[in-house]
């Protein structure tokens, strides 16, 4: 990995979220081969990066937005309040549009049901980019707290729950009639996003340190929205035990990486 951290920043944001973009398009690929996946493994992957995202929220984003608005005289408390429920809100509001998507699933034809369901799970990636892109910009400027394993983590923790949304999206088109090579394309869509979004928070970080508090709570906000209001209610539905036990190793592998090793 050390490759990764003698690249510029922007370079690293990047890469990382190719990751998990190409996570996304892997999940949406099994279109190509499978009715449907093993549950149980979705459920372990899902519960895994749920661990991995609530560890990062707070050791790679909170901890680092707190340190750097104390050093820059804010209200620290206040910041990271404010941020993190922006963040929620954003990812919230997603959800909104998401059930009304389902809503047109059930009356409208097949390709404008894919069509604003891919654009529904959009939404949810680009707090998810922009998450990516803060934490190595953040790294980059030595801010207390943040490193660059930490940032690589969140990404692998994100990159992982991409996989099942991925498939998410592109099997119930399949089973609507599209074509495998139309549900693939329309499945890998909803991540394309997360680059773009992870240059522009590498960006931002790098050169809007005063508002970098901000923006850190704020991811942090988006990815434990995303944890409650996605990955733990999909991931314990049938397999509570085992999906419990990736939330464990999943937050125990990410705080030893950002405390021991960061």
């Amino acid at each position: 990995m050390d490759w990764l951290f003698s690249l510029h920043p922007v370079l690293q944001g990047l890469l990382a979220t190719l990751f998990t973009y190409g996570i996304t398009a892997l999940g949406a690929a099994t279109v190509f081969f499978f009715r449907s996946m093993n549950q149980k493994i979705l459920d372990l992957m899902m519960g895994f990066a749920a661990g991995v995202m609530i560890a990062a929220s707070f050791w790679s984003l909170l901890a680092p937005a707190i340190a750097l608005s104390t050093e820059l005289g804010g209200v620290a408390w206040l910041t990271a309040a404010a941020g993190f429920l922006l963040g929620g809100a954003f990812v919230v509001s997603s959800d909104v549009v998401l059930s009304r998507t389902s809503l047109v699933r059930k009356r409208g034809s097949a390709l404008k049901r894919s069509i604003l369901l891919t654009t529904a799970v959009t939404l949810h990636n680009i707090p998810e980019g922009l998450a990516v892109g803060v934490a190595f910009g953040s790294a980059a400027l030595e801010i207390e707290g943040a490193t660059l394993r930490g940032a690589a983590m969140l990404a692998l923790g994100i990159g992982l729950q991409n996989f099942p949304e991925g498939a998410c999206v592109a099997m119930p088109l399949r089973r609507d009639g599209i074509t495998r090579g139309k549900s693939f394309l329309l499945g890998q869509a909803s991540g394309f996003v997360e680059p773009i979004a992870g240059v522009l928070g590498v960006l931002f970080a790098l050169t809007m340190r005063s508002a970098l508090p901000l923006a850190l709570s704020f991811s942090a906000g988006a990815m434990i929205a995303v944890v409650c209001s996605e990955l733990i209610p999909e991931s314990f539905k049938d397999n509570k035990l085992l999906a419990t036990f990736g939330v464990l190793f999943g937050f125990a592998v990410m705080m030893v990486l950002d405390v021991a090793l960061g």
